[in-house]
Protein backbone atom coordinates (compact mmCIF):
# COMPACT_ATOMS: atom_id res chain seq x y z
CA UNK A 1 0.00 0.00 0.00
CA UNK A 2 1.40 3.79 -0.79
CA UNK A 3 0.34 6.28 2.00
CA UNK A 4 2.72 8.80 1.98
CA UNK A 5 3.28 11.50 4.87
CA UNK A 6 1.26 13.85 3.45
CA UNK A 7 -1.80 12.21 3.67
CA UNK A 8 -1.48 11.12 7.14
CA UNK A 9 0.05 14.46 8.16
CA UNK A 10 -2.90 16.66 6.46
CA UNK A 11 -5.32 14.33 8.10
CA UNK A 12 -3.74 14.72 11.92
CA UNK A 13 -3.39 18.13 11.35
CA UNK A 14 -7.17 18.65 10.35
CA UNK A 15 -8.09 16.89 13.23
CA UNK A 16 -6.15 18.72 15.39
CA UNK A 17 -7.69 22.10 14.02
CA UNK A 18 -10.75 20.51 14.83
CA UNK A 19 -10.25 19.64 18.18
CA UNK A 20 -8.54 22.46 19.37
CA UNK A 21 -9.84 25.20 17.51
CA UNK A 22 -13.61 25.90 19.23
CA UNK A 23 -14.63 27.65 15.38
CA UNK A 24 -11.31 30.25 16.13
CA UNK A 25 -8.47 30.46 14.01
CA UNK A 26 -5.46 28.57 14.90
CA UNK A 27 -1.79 29.27 14.17
CA UNK A 28 0.12 26.50 12.33
CA UNK A 29 2.90 26.64 14.83
CA UNK A 30 0.39 25.70 17.49
CA UNK A 31 -0.63 22.32 15.29
CA UNK A 32 3.17 21.74 14.15
CA UNK A 33 4.22 21.75 17.73
CA UNK A 34 1.65 19.18 19.13
CA UNK A 35 1.65 16.96 15.88
CA UNK A 36 5.23 17.51 15.82
CA UNK A 37 5.16 17.88 11.91
CA UNK A 38 6.99 20.86 10.25
CA UNK A 39 5.97 23.54 10.18
CA UNK A 40 7.02 24.72 6.77
CA UNK A 41 5.38 21.33 5.41
CA UNK A 42 2.50 21.95 7.38
CA UNK A 43 1.98 25.58 4.89
CA UNK A 44 2.40 23.66 1.81
CA UNK A 45 -0.23 21.51 3.15
CA UNK A 46 -2.69 23.91 4.29
CA UNK A 47 -2.37 25.88 0.83
CA UNK A 48 -4.03 22.85 -0.56
CA UNK A 49 -6.18 22.65 2.25
CA UNK A 50 -7.50 25.89 1.30
CA UNK A 51 -7.65 25.68 -2.49
CA UNK A 52 -10.01 22.73 -1.63
CA UNK A 53 -12.13 24.72 0.88
CA UNK A 54 -11.37 22.51 3.03
CA UNK A 55 -10.03 25.36 6.07
CA UNK A 56 -10.40 29.04 5.54
CA UNK A 57 -7.72 31.37 6.62
CA UNK A 58 -7.68 34.70 9.16
CA UNK A 59 -4.72 37.27 8.69
CA UNK A 60 -3.95 39.33 11.71
CA UNK A 61 -2.37 39.11 15.29
CA UNK A 62 -4.69 35.93 16.14
CA UNK A 63 -4.71 34.51 12.84
CA UNK A 64 -4.44 31.23 11.50
CA UNK A 65 -6.61 28.91 9.97
CA UNK A 66 -10.04 27.03 10.89
CA UNK A 67 -11.82 24.75 9.21
CA UNK A 68 -13.97 25.23 6.12
CA UNK A 69 -16.96 23.97 7.30
CA UNK A 70 -18.25 21.45 10.13
CA UNK A 71 -15.71 18.56 10.70
CA UNK A 72 -19.02 16.38 10.50
CA UNK A 73 -19.06 17.68 7.09
CA UNK A 74 -15.46 17.11 5.75
CA UNK A 75 -14.34 13.32 4.53
CA UNK A 76 -10.90 11.65 5.49
CA UNK A 77 -11.07 11.27 1.49
CA UNK A 78 -11.58 14.73 0.62
CA UNK A 79 -8.52 15.79 3.00
CA UNK A 80 -6.58 12.86 1.25
CA UNK A 81 -7.41 14.32 -1.69
CA UNK A 82 -7.09 17.37 -1.38
CA UNK A 83 -3.31 16.75 -0.98
CA UNK A 84 -2.85 14.80 -3.81
CA UNK A 85 -3.18 11.45 -2.01
CA UNK A 86 -4.59 8.58 -3.25
CA UNK A 87 -4.65 5.16 -1.80
CA UNK A 88 -3.23 2.29 -4.58
CA UNK A 89 -2.60 -1.22 -3.71
CA UNK A 90 -0.84 -1.57 -6.59
CA UNK A 91 2.30 -1.06 -8.51
CA UNK A 92 0.94 -0.18 -11.61
CA UNK A 93 -1.27 3.24 -12.14
CA UNK A 94 -4.11 1.49 -14.09
CA UNK A 95 -5.25 -0.17 -17.40
CA UNK A 96 -3.94 2.72 -19.68
CA UNK A 97 -0.59 3.15 -17.88
CA UNK A 98 2.50 1.18 -16.76
CA UNK A 99 1.15 -2.57 -16.15
CA UNK A 100 2.00 -4.55 -13.07
CA UNK A 101 5.01 -6.94 -14.68
CA UNK A 102 6.50 -6.68 -17.90
CA UNK A 103 3.57 -6.11 -20.32
CA UNK A 104 0.63 -7.37 -18.15
CA UNK A 105 -1.13 -7.14 -15.43
CA UNK A 106 0.22 -9.42 -12.29
CA UNK A 107 -1.58 -12.44 -11.19
CA UNK A 108 -3.14 -10.47 -7.59
CA UNK A 109 -3.55 -6.79 -9.36
CA UNK A 110 -7.47 -8.09 -8.79
CA UNK A 111 -7.46 -8.80 -5.05
CA UNK A 112 -4.98 -5.67 -4.58
CA UNK A 113 -7.24 -3.49 -6.87
CA UNK A 114 -10.35 -4.53 -4.73
CA UNK A 115 -8.46 -4.38 -1.24
CA UNK A 116 -7.95 -0.33 -2.42
CA UNK A 117 -11.61 -0.06 -3.39
CA UNK A 118 -12.59 -1.04 0.03
CA UNK A 119 -10.08 1.19 1.91
CA UNK A 120 -10.77 4.07 -0.26
CA UNK A 121 -15.16 3.59 0.15
CA UNK A 122 -14.22 3.77 3.97
CA UNK A 123 -12.26 7.02 3.89
CA UNK A 124 -14.94 8.22 2.09
CA UNK A 125 -17.80 7.55 4.72
CA UNK A 126 -15.04 8.80 8.05
CA UNK A 127 -15.86 12.17 8.76
CA UNK A 128 -13.12 14.55 10.37
CA UNK A 129 -15.54 14.47 13.66
CA UNK A 130 -15.71 10.77 13.40
CA UNK A 131 -11.48 11.00 13.57
CA UNK A 132 -11.23 13.29 16.91
CA UNK A 133 -14.32 11.61 18.77
CA UNK A 134 -13.85 8.09 17.34
CA UNK A 135 -14.80 5.53 14.59
CA UNK A 136 -18.68 4.21 15.44
CA UNK A 137 -18.56 0.53 15.50
CA UNK A 138 -21.01 0.48 13.04
CA UNK A 139 -18.57 1.91 10.47
CA UNK A 140 -15.23 -0.86 11.62
CA UNK A 141 -14.43 -4.04 10.00
CA UNK A 142 -15.80 -7.15 12.11
CA UNK A 143 -14.53 -10.50 12.08
CA UNK A 144 -15.50 -13.78 12.34
CA UNK A 145 -13.00 -15.69 14.36
CA UNK A 146 -13.96 -19.45 13.42
CA UNK A 147 -14.14 -18.25 9.87
CA UNK A 148 -11.22 -15.98 9.51
CA UNK A 149 -13.51 -13.53 7.09
CA UNK A 150 -14.07 -9.77 7.30
CA UNK A 151 -16.93 -7.58 7.01
CA UNK A 152 -17.40 -4.03 6.10
CA UNK A 153 -20.41 -2.86 8.08
CA UNK A 154 -22.01 -0.49 6.56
Amino acid sequence: MELNTKGRYAVMAMADLAKYAGGEALPLSAIAERQQISLAYLEQLFSKLRRAGLVESARGRSGGYRLGRPAASISVAEIMAAVDEGVRMTRCHGEDTTPCVAGQRCLTHGLWDALGEQIAAFLEAITLREVIEGIPTAKQARRFSEQSLWIVAE
